[in-house]
């Protein structure tokens, strides 16, 4: 029944996506940011952490779920340290994530040769 849960929110978030996307004229690019603070803003005031753990991996994997950690990391690297947390603490919650990305995407090039759009 979990996985059922998980796999309808994440399905419901990606449809809310793909109807914005098809609706607006908002880009790709600009969606995703959209989504990266609207999971730090609903991390802010306390309703992202209820919904990923009534969820599951369905709130969690999507973008928002990044926004999310990325505040919970600021919050609590200003909690340790104070003002310059703001500014070290969405790295080091998002760290690994992103090296990750960078890592794999970057070995997919090798396997899928990109070529540059002219």
């Amino acid at each position: 029944m979990e996985y059922l849960k998980a796999f309808l929110v994440g399905g419901v978030i990606c449809a809310a996506v793909q109807i914005l996307l098809d609706k607006t004229k908002l880009l790709p690019g600009r969606v995703m940011v959209i989504l990266v603070c609207l999971g730090a803003v609903l991390g802010a005031i306390g309703i992202y952490e209820p919904f990923t753990k009534w969820a599951g991996a369905g709130a969690s994997v999507p973008l928002t779920g990044f926004g999310n950690a990325l505040f919970k990391g600021v919050k609590q690297a200003v909690d340790k340290d104070g003002f310059i947390g703001i500014f070290k603490g969405g790295f080091t919650s998002s760290a690994v994530g992103i090296s990750a990305a960078l890592i794999f995407s970057y070995i997919a090039s090798w396997f899928f040769g990109p070529k540059m759009k002219s």
